[in-house]
């Protein structure tokens, strides 16, 4: 039988789960955006966040708090499938955050340094746009300055990032996420109004901790976005988003863990160079059940064409 201490051990777990539900939840403006086939791009991003944890009061955990550094590295191809246009992205993050708060009133900290699990995106275009060769996206916009694009995509976070079997708390989540999505992206003049409906599906973990098989309930998120370009590679958006469900289930008992979140961002584009750009966002994520988590990310990326 299990002792109370380990019990404990894997509800705190359970808790930190929506943390890392939020963070998977990203605002990504301009997802569907056509882009000219056999362009590839790569890039690099820095994020900062920080943020406070809370707890069922049983747990005797107060005050926590998490801050973190995230590096993020990133490529995309763009290419015709079937006559449409489509793009796989890939997303290699590495991150270093910490853990600090009382434990039954005593200080405690922990801190993990290493590659989380990667993600990998195929994504087409299913109306509004066809594979096109570069400069063309640019005519249709000025010929047709109102239209439609709806695309569907898969997403596939691997289980590849740093995890141990004896700790609680990994960067890593030692299973397969499949994460299918549809949207659409309606642009009227230099405006375009943007809405993503997602379901996040995941594997077993049958080794969460300490060899507990932890189960989970789909997550249902929502996102949508108001984009305003003031000249080509000049952009801004506002961005909202909300997820919920994702119940636990930890070795056949299924845990009061009901997930709701709320995130809202803004972001800024703009070129260097005719082949670079940078993008700067600041992304705030808000639980709306008396446990969860709250964070602020503040990020800055950079991109290369060619």
């Amino acid at each position: 039988m299990k002792s109370s201490n380990f019990f404990i051990a894997c509800v705190f777990g359970l808790y930190l789960l929506p943390l890392t539900e939020a963070n998977a939840q990203d605002l990504e403006p301009r997802r569907w955006t056509v882009l000219p086939a056999g362009i590839n791009v790569v890039g690099a991003a820095y994020g900062r966040t920080d943020g406070d944890l809370y707890f069922d009061p049983v747990l005797q955990l107060e005050d926590v708090e998490f801050d973190g550094d995230s590096l993020v590295l990133s490529y995309v191809r763009s290419f015709s499938l079937a006559g449409r246009s489509a793009r796989f992205d890939a997303i290699v993050p590495w991150q270093n955050f910490h853990w600090e708060g009382l434990l039954e009133g005593e200080p405690a900290s922990t801190a993990r340094v290493g590659l989380a699990d990667p993600r990998f995106r195929l994504s087409v275009i299913l109306a509004g746009g066809s594979a096109a060769t570069p400069g063309k996206p640019q005519q249709q916009m000025a010929t047709r300055p109102a239209n439609t694009v709806v695309g569907a995509a898969i997403e596939v976070t691997v289980p590849w990032g740093e995890h141990f079997e004896d700790k609680l708390l990994n960067l890593g989540r030692n299973r397969f996420i499949f994460r299918p999505q549809i949207g659409a992206v309606h642009t009227r003049g230099p405006w375009s109004y943007e809405l993503t409906g997602s379901t996040f599906f995941y594997t077993e973990n049958d080794d969460f901790f300490g060899g507990s098989r932890l189960e989970q309930d789909p997550l249902y998120a929502i996102q949508a976005h108001i984009i305003r370009v003031f000249r080509p590679g000049v952009w801004a958006s506002v961005s909202a988003g909300y997820g919920w469900g994702g119940h636990n289930t930890l070795d056949g008992v299924e845990s009061d863990d009901k997930k709701s979140n709320v995130l809202a961002a803004v972001s800024l584009g703009f070129p260097v160079g005719r082949k670079q750009g940078v993008k700067i966002a600041y992304i705030r994520s808000e639980t709306r059940e008396f446990t969860g988590s709250d964070s602020n990310t503040l990020a800055i990326g950079w991109t290369y064409r060619y």
